[in-house]
């Protein structure tokens, strides 16, 4: 674990779920903005080749957590304490999906996944608010995802609604917190290119145009840039924006019909 170095004015950025995909795109675009970095995810081997990787740029801390546990985030808050850490901006990205229908999984696997999509991320903002605000310039940035800006597909019956969840928990922040120079965000990226895919068992099944994938660290970019920016809501590509504009101004029942359809493209189903 790389040794601990003073805090620049700046203070610190907490990644959660830095180990891979957009979080550790994050984690590099930050460090190359010169902000210290906090990684945190399950991975302690993946977090200490990252740490490595980066602390020629700023300093880097890692504390390796699983935030499917409920005590991971109060334990996490007490180690930066403990260490000293001042979090001036949270970027709250640790997460997946549930594959197949509601209940072709047990309950405990719905329970693991609200834990660390809701839960987590609710707990670990409120015990960091307080020295998010008092830096002047506090940041928060949900990673959410563009599913929830979209109605609800046929399989991984939690995701959307979890990701619906951080849209709205970033909007309440945004205006509750603007006092004191605080911009919350909520990404909302498209099919971006991860381990997301393979973890919930469905990059063999994607049948999606190329002209939709992301590159993860561009998505990174632009959740930061937007961030930085003030703004509240983050949908990285023109092309996702204008699908965006389009689904606005559809009937639901239309929506939800072409969601229904096109669900099994990519989702495992029972």
């Amino acid at each position: 674990m790389p040794d601990a170095t003073p805090a620049p004015s700046t203070g610190y950025v907490l990644v959660t779920g830095a180990s891979s995909g957009i979080g550790e795109q994050i984690a590099r675009e930050y460090a190359k903005r010169g902000v210290p970095l906090v990684l945190t995810a399950r991975r302690a081997d993946r977090l200490q080749a990252l740490a490595a990787d980066l602390q020629a740029q700023v300093p880097v801390e890692i504390v390796a957590a699983d935030l499917a546990d409920p005590g991971a985030p109060a334990a996490l808050v007490t180690e930066l304490e403990r260490r000293g850490l001042q979090i001036r901006i949270l970027v709250n990205n640790a997460g997946y999906g549930v594959p197949g229908r509601y209940r072709s999984s047990g309950w405990a696997d719905h329970a693991a996944f609200l834990q660390v999509m809701v839960s987590a991320v609710g707990e670990l903002t409120w015990r960091l608010l307080p020295s998010i605000r008092a830096s002047g310039q506090g940041r928060i940035l949900n990673v959410a995802s563009f599913a929830a800006l979209m109605p609800a597909a046929d399989g991984q019956t939690l995701y959307a609604p979890a990701k619906s969840f951080l849209l709205k928990f970033s909007e309440a922040l945004a205006l509750e917190n603007a006092d004191r120079g605080v911009h919350a965000t909520a990404l909302c990226p498209g099919f971006t290119y991860s381990e997301f895919h393979d973890v919930t068992g469905t990059r063999s099944r994607m049948r999606v145009s190329p002209t939709m994938w992301l590159d993860a660290a561009d998505v990174a970019r632009a959740g930061i840039d937007g961030n930085e920016r003030g703004d509240v809501l983050v949908v990285p590509g023109w092309r996702y924006r204008l699908l965006h504009a389009i689904v606005k101004l559809l009937p639901h029942r239309l929506a939800l019909g072409m969601m229904a359809r096109n669900s099994r493209k990519v989702r495992p189903l029972d």
